[in-house]
């Protein structure tokens, strides 16, 4: 599949039924289409960036995008958290979810995005130019050792200098310790 093959686009509020069956499909279980819907909800979360990829009239990807808080020295810069990623298992291993992180990129650095987050599998996300971020100084809200290098980040822009930058802040709604283990 090439991204000829498929179209992606911003999701809207009509949308959320077929974001919903690309996440249940994707993963198997409700968990990761509730945890869309109570960020899609989230005032902390926003702004959101919701991107839906079709193969003809059919959904097949899905990412969600929410804001992040950043201390320290990058206070200033703003950031997003990719979670979750979703690609529907018939539409799997044909560059879907690769399309849609370099369109959410595309779109976060034209709205002046400087980071992006994911807690993710470390050799999938280091495809996508993510990089260790423990290493840089950035926290998960909550850290367990055996995940440490899962918690990645990429730079859309420059980085500012520092040694420590702190935890980076999530929407509420991601801020259980559940969620924090790839």
């Amino acid at each position: 599949m090439s991204s000829a093959d498929f179209l992606i686009r911003e999701a809207s509020q009509g949308d959320f039924d077929a974001v919903v069956a690309v996440e249940k499909a994707a993963f198997g279980h409700d968990e990761e289409a509730e945890l869309v819907q109570a960020l899609l909800s989230d005032a902390s979360a926003q702004p959101v960036l919701s991107l839906l990829a079709y193969e003809g009239a059919e959904p097949v990807g899905h990412v969600l995008f929410s804001k992040v808080t950043l201390g320290g020295p990058a206070r200033n810069t703003s950031g997003r958290l990719l979670a979750p990623l979703a690609v529907v298992p018939q539409a799997q291993r044909r560059g879907v979810g690769g399309s849609l992180i370099r369109e959410g990129f595309s779109r976060l650095k034209s709205d002046g995005v400087g980071l992006v987050f994911v807690l993710g599998d470390p050799r999938y996300y280091a495809r996508h130019g993510f990089q260790a971020a423990l290493p840089l100084g950035f926290a998960p809200p909550y850290l367990w050792p055996a995940y440490a290098d899962a918690w990645m980040l990429t730079a859309l822009g420059p980085l500012p200098e520092a040694d420590d930058y702190g935890t980076v802040v999530c929407a509420k709604s991601l801020d259980k310790p559940e969620y924090w283990k790839e």
